[in-house]
C-alpha cells in the first residue's frame, strides 16, 4: 500500500484517478527493461503525455536515481531553463524537502547580455546561475532550450561545475537531439534524458515529481 502523503494528489478522487492511470499504463505498456525506480519515472512521463514512446526513449545514467534522491533529500536547488518548469512543479512537494526553484531566462541582465554577445537567453541564464553558485550540487532541469543544456555541459567540462543531476529533455529540431546525445557522454555527472527530438517541460516536471515521490517513499 502506498504510504506517501505529501507527494500524492490532495483528494481521494484525485488519487484514484492518478493511480488508475498508472495501472492503465502498466497494463498497456507491453513490457519494459527499466528498473523499478526508473520505471516509476518513465511511467509518470507517459502518464503526463499519453505517449508510450517514452518507454525506450528515456535514458538513465547508472547513478541518476541515487543522485537525484540524495539531492532532493538534502534540499538541493533546482535550476530550470524556463519558468514553465518552476510553475509546473508542486510547491508543497518541493517545500517538504526544502527545495527551491530558480530560472533566469527573463531577467533583464540576461536578455541584455544575450543581445550583446549574440547568444541565447538560455546560455546567459545558465551562466548567471553559475555565477550565483547555484549549479554545483543542483538539479539542472532543461525542457525547452538545447542551448541551455549545451552550456551546462561546457561549464562542466571547462569550469568544473558539478550538478547533482541533469534532467535534460529539451524538445525541438535544432540541437535538441544533439544536446541530449552530448549529455549522455557525461560520466561524472548523472543525467536523465529523452533520446531524439521529443522532450519538453511537461516531461521534466513529471520526472522530478516522480523523484519527489521516490524520495518520500525511501
Amino acid at each position: 500500500m502506498n504510504t506517501n502523503t505529501v507527494t500524492e494528489q490532495m483528494t481521494q478522487a484525485g488519487q484514484k484517478i492518478e493511480h488508475d492511470s498508472f495501472a492503465i499504463v502498466d497494463n498497456e505498456v507491453g513490457g519494459h527493461s527499466y528498473q523499478d525506480d526508473q520505471w516509476a519515472i518513465v511511467r509518470r512521463m507517459i502518464h503526463a503525455t499519453a505517449d508510450f514512446e517514452f518507454n525506450g526513449l528515456t535514458h538513465f545514467h547508472p547513478q541518476a536515481i541515487i543522485a537525484g534522491l540524495k539531492a532532493i533529500k538534502h534540499g538541493a536547488p533546482i535550476v530550470a531553463d524556463v519558468e514553465m518548469i518552476c510553475v509546473g512543479l508542486s510547491k508543497p512537494r518541493l517545500a517538504h524537502f526544502g527545495v527551491t526553484t530558480n530560472h533566469f531566462i527573463s531577467d533583464e541582465d540576461v536578455i541584455a547580455q544575450a543581445k550583446a554577445e549574440n547568444s541565447t537567453r538560455a546560455v546567459q541564464a545558465m551562466r548567471k546561475a553559475h555565477k550565483q553558485g547555484l549549479l554545483d550540487g543542483s538539479i539542472v532541469a532543461v525542457g525547452n532550450a538545447p542551448t541551455a543544456l549545451l552550456e551546462v555541459i561546457r561549464l562542466i567540462q571547462e569550469e568544473n561545475v558539478k550538478p547533482a543531476l541533469i534532467v535534460g529533455m529539451p524538445v525541438g529540431f535544432v540541437s535538441a537531439a544533439e544536446s541530449k546525445a552530448e549529455t549522455e557522454l557525461l560520466g561524472a555527472v548523472p543525467w536523465i534524458t529523452t533520446h531524439g527530438r521529443k522532450g519538453g517541460s511537461t516531461l521534466v516536471v513529471a520526472a522530478i515529481h516522480a523523484l519527489l515521490a521516490l524520495a518520500e517513499a525511501s
